[in-house]
């Protein structure tokens, strides 16, 4: 039995038998730079991590490697191996995100990104040539597609037209995500594609699910509009938390409040609920903003938790900060009930702060 074979063991038995609480078997999903924060989190909290990765890119190395091998796009997955690498600083971890110079016909491209799409070749699974790259760099747990087939991303998008009612669709993750114009709403192409199995699964049997931060539109939603993704995570068992971002991203989510970014998931997946959402308490001002995201959170059925997460000057999450956050938030009793609980004055609604209050109780 495997190491992070026995983690899952003990988790599903109860204590260890040297009496240390057991890890919880932690999924977060997500793409790109957002992924890479909640894992860098993830991993002061657990060794039981998997990280479910969006497969939607069409840009830069991935797009290219996409479109000549037919693969699935390598580099958020690529990004997400290297965040959970046993030495972030090591050869390895520095060498599989190296990205080569020049003009020749490797410029741009990740080596790691070459060596997954050598791997997915040799190995003819993509899964399989994901987990080999994790037992060369020792990952502290292991990282999937949400699908073994590559995704297109399509929007409806306002304001590229006179008038302003009008949308227009956008087809594929860059240009989506560079519209200067409104994302009212994505799809996936195909509508209804499958999901990993391992992710399904990973999904079921996990203690805690964290979705987000990362790019609202393309790294966030797609996990609920693929159908057996979306069905794992309405019925998986595992404390839900959705950490929300820092600030809008320019394009997809311009103009986007916190509140707004709460809207817009609501909106793709009604069906969709979690127990909690953590938002920097520096993104959003005390008195009626915290409201309206409180509010908002009722349509997930999540209470609210802020706090401080974010890198002191910039609109990256801290990766102590938010293990804190997610740590303290995780570990506080279930909600009984869709009733939330807000930082802050009362405002008819129980009130909670992710700065005090915590209650030391199992994972489970």
């Amino acid at each position: 039995m495997t190491d992070s074979e026995t983690t899952a063991a003990e988790s599903d038995t109860g204590p260890a038998a040297d009496g240390r609480e057991p890890e919880p078997a932690l999924v977060a999903l997500g793409g790109g730079h957002g992924l890479y924060a909640t894992l860098t989190a993830a991993r002061r909290l657990t060794r039981t991590i998997t990280a479910v990765v969006t497969v939607a890119d069409d840009g830069g190395s991935s797009g290219r490697l996409r479109a000549e091998l037919g693969m699935l796009p390598p580099g958020d997955l690529r990004m997400a191996l290297a965040a959970l690498a046993e030495d972030p600083d090591g050869v390895w971890a520095r060498a599989v995100q190296h990205r080569f110079g020049g003009t020749g016909a490797l410029a741009g491209h990740s080596v790691g990104n070459l060596i997954v799409a050598g791997l997915t070749e040799v190995l003819g699974d993509p899964v399989a040539a994901l987990d080999e790259v994790g037992r060369i760099l020792r990952t502290t747990g292991r990282v999937l597609p949400m699908s073994p087939t590559a995704l297109t991303i399509e929007a409806d998008v306002s304001g590229l037209e006179a008038d302003p009612r009008v949308s227009r669709c956008i087809r594929g993750q860059v240009a989506v995500a560079t519209t200067p114009g409104k994302v009212r709403r994505v799809r996936l192409i195909p509508s209804d594609p499958p999901a990993s199995p391992e992710a399904t699964s990973a999904i079921e049997h996990a203690d805690v699910v964290v979705l987000g931060p990362g790019s609202w539109f393309t790294s966030v939603i797609p996990h609920v509009l693929v159908p057996e993704l979306r069905a794992a995570l309405v019925h998986t068992r595992a404390r839900k938390v959705l950490v929300l971002n820092l600030a809008a991203e320019p394009g997809e989510t311009a103009g986007f409040s916190a509140e707004r970014h709460l809207h817009v998931l609501s909106q793709h997946a009604p069906d969709f609920a979690v127990e909690d959402v953590v938002v920097d308490s520096g993104s959003v001002p005390e008195g009626r903003e915290r409201e309206h995201v409180a509010r908002a959170a009722e349509q997930l059925r999540a209470r609210v938790t802020f706090a401080d997460v974010a890198e002191a000057g910039t609109d990256r999450h801290h990766p102590g900060k938010l293990a804190a956050a997610l740590d303290q938030v995780i570990r506080q009793p279930r909600p009984e009930s869709a009733r939330l609980r807000v930082e802050g004055r009362h405002m008819g609604r129980q009130v909670r702060s992710a700065s005090g209050g915590k209650e030391r109780v199992s994972w489970r």
